[in-house]
């Protein structure tokens, strides 16, 4: 099994091995991802974590084709384990805010076009099946990283409580608010966008979904998600427009103002709220930043929401990371030393990120947008590429072997 990884993604061990060590800063999507791909590299690779626990957090997501082929590239069969815990979309129903089926599309468009199905999972079980790929005494809880500092031989990483560790190449994975980041190129805050977002995921009865769909409602300047994310369990994220964001504290508070919110919607959606427990609501700004022109210095580098956060209205925030981790592995496979595989990287992985960060933020808006004849023209005019050519942009992006 492992020589046919090796055979099929093309990261092989290294010949000479430069990297002995790596840390990676955040156990989310990306930071296990690629600690999966640069274990087949033959690294002692460590994962720091600030939360103190695994806990059953995060709304559902969507794996999209190039996130599939990226995922199956670093740990092949993964993908068939993910089918299994989430939901292979079929059909994606389109419904007014009265939960009235207005349309419906086949979803296996995915499949018969890019070879890949639309898979919708809860976070935190993706979470999992990576986490189960490592030892588990590589993944280190309660890790919160406060800074670091390098010299041309070594990187030395500072935690809060005083513990410091030191590793040949240091991954910044750690979010859209990364420490690393900030060390790195301190740019300050996230750039809002216009949007909040509340999100949850519970398992109730409802017959707003069958098995197998997607649901999307469309209000007036608000909109609505429903994810199948597998064994009984749906998850709905509801966003709207908002000049301004304030974050209530309080979950009874953040509960009850989005069913204020929602007080003209019929009453199956506004159920779905209602059952939802209070604290397992999340609530937050839609945020991204701009793009950047180098994500690392010396032997640290940035991957994921960390290097080029985006609004998620293209799907791409969680596909484009696995990206970039298959790639840095593979960066690191094929150079002769840490500066070369970073410059590697960072040539392959952003100038296709700026892109999509771009058509994201114009994604975000076109949500809200009242002609979207318009928006659509606006969007193509911004990066020169139709929707659909778009979309055979990203979705056919393929694996090097």
């Amino acid at each position: 099994m492992f020589a046919n990884a090796q055979e099929k993604t093309g990261i092989e061990k290294l010949s000479r091995p430069f990297i002995e060590k790596v840390a990676i800063i955040g156990a989310g999507l990306g930071g296990l991802a690629v600690a999966v791909a640069l274990r087949k590299l033959g690294c002692d690779v460590q994962v720091y974590e600030k939360a103190q626990d695994f806990r059953p957090v995060g709304g559902g997501l969507g794996l999209l084709p190039n996130g599939l082929n990226f995922l199956d590239a670093i740990e092949p069969g993964i993908v068939e384990t993910i089918k299994n815990s989430g939901c292979e979309v079929r059909t994606s129903v389109l419904k007014n805010t009265q939960g009235e089926t207005i349309r419906t599309n086949p979803g296996s468009r995915f499949q018969d076009k890019y070879g890949q199905p639309l898979i919708t999972v809860w976070w935190w079980r993706l979470q999992q099946i990576l986490a189960s790929r490592l030892p588990s005494e590589s993944i280190h809880l309660n890790h919160r990283c406060i800074g670091f500092e390098q010299d041309d031989r070594r990187v030395s990483i500072h935690f809060d409580g005083g513990k410091t560790v030191s590793a040949d190449l240091l991954i910044g994975s750690d979010g859209i608010n990364s420490a690393v980041r900030e060390a790195l190129i301190g740019d300050g805050k996230p750039r809002y966008l216009g949007s909040m977002s509340w999100r949850s995921v519970i398992n109730c009865h409802q017959e707003l979904l069958n098995p197998g769909e997607l649901g999307f409602v469309k209000g007036n300047e608000e909109f609505m998600y429903l994810l199948n994310v597998g064994d009984g369990h749906i998850s709905w994220l509801y966003r709207k427009l908002s000049p301004d964001y304030t974050l209530g504290q309080d979950p009874l508070e953040v509960k009850s103002r989005v069913l204020n919110q929602l007080a003209d919607w019929g009453e199956s959606l506004r159920s779905l709220v209602e059952v939802t427990p209070a604290e397992r609501i999340l609530t937050g700004p839609i945020c991204d930043r701009l793009p950047l022109k180098s994500w690392s210095q010396g032997r640290v580098t940035l991957l994921g929401d960390a290097a080029h956060p985006m609004a998620p209205a293209l799907a791409q925030g969680a596909n484009s990371t696995f990206e970039d981790a298959y790639e840095l592995a593979l960066c690191c496979s094929q150079a002769s030393s840490i500066e070369e595989a970073l410059a590697t990287y960072e040539q392959r992985r952003i100038p296709r990120t700026q892109l999509i960060q771009t058509r994201s933020a114009l994604g975000e808006m076109r949500y809200y947008a009242t002609d979207r004849e318009a928006a659509d023209k606006h969007l193509q005019e911004q990066s020169q590429m139709s929707s659909e050519e778009f979309q055979d942009w990203v979705f056919n992006y393929k694996v090097e072997v």
